[in-house]
């Protein structure tokens, strides 16, 4: 048989338990809220107010897009350089002013701004490349005072 003494379950071991067991849950709690605040400054507009009063005039401002016929692509080259392809229906939008920012989805680095220069009719190549990592590309193709706006993704 076992010779040593049975020891008892006191205050004290109760005790020390109970500060495991919330210590672990709030250092848990903490480094999970350090992530999450440092991944996403959880704004999307800086005054919802405001962009509520502006929302029926991006609406319109859509609808003359639409209305254009125009179409933006996009895909990256192998030197991670952007580049735009500009249509009005099947018809290339030679001559267009091209301009973008590149922003990064989450805002872990600073937006860049992209400039670009025609290489063929309706085809344009920025002038710097992207770092590496998922950007989101907002676009600006302007031709004739006419104006359109797209956002995509490049990886």
């Amino acid at each position: 048989m076992n010779d040593r003494p049975v020891r008892r379950f006191t205050g004290r071991h109760m005790w020390l338990i109970m500060i495991a067991f919330f210590g672990t849950v709030i250092a848990v709690n903490v480094t999970m809220a350090m992530f999450a605040t440092g991944t996403f400054g959880g704004t999307v507009v800086d005054n919802s107010y405001v962009a509520s009063q502006k929302f029926n005039g991006w609406l319109e401002e859509a609808r003359a897009q639409e209305k254009l016929g125009w179409s933006l692509g996009l895909t990256m080259a192998e030197d991670r350089h952007p580049i735009i392809a500009a249509a009005a229906g099947e018809t290339p939008l030679a001559g267009a002013v091209v301009t973008a920012t590149a922003k990064h989805p989450v805002g872990r680095a600073p937006d860049i701004a992209l400039t670009f220069t025609e290489v063929a009719p309706g085809q344009f190549r920025a002038a710097q490349p992207l770092p590496a990592g998922r950007w989101n590309i907002h676009m600006e193709a302007a031709r004739d005072g006419a104006v359109l706006r797209r956002i995509a993704s490049l990886s």
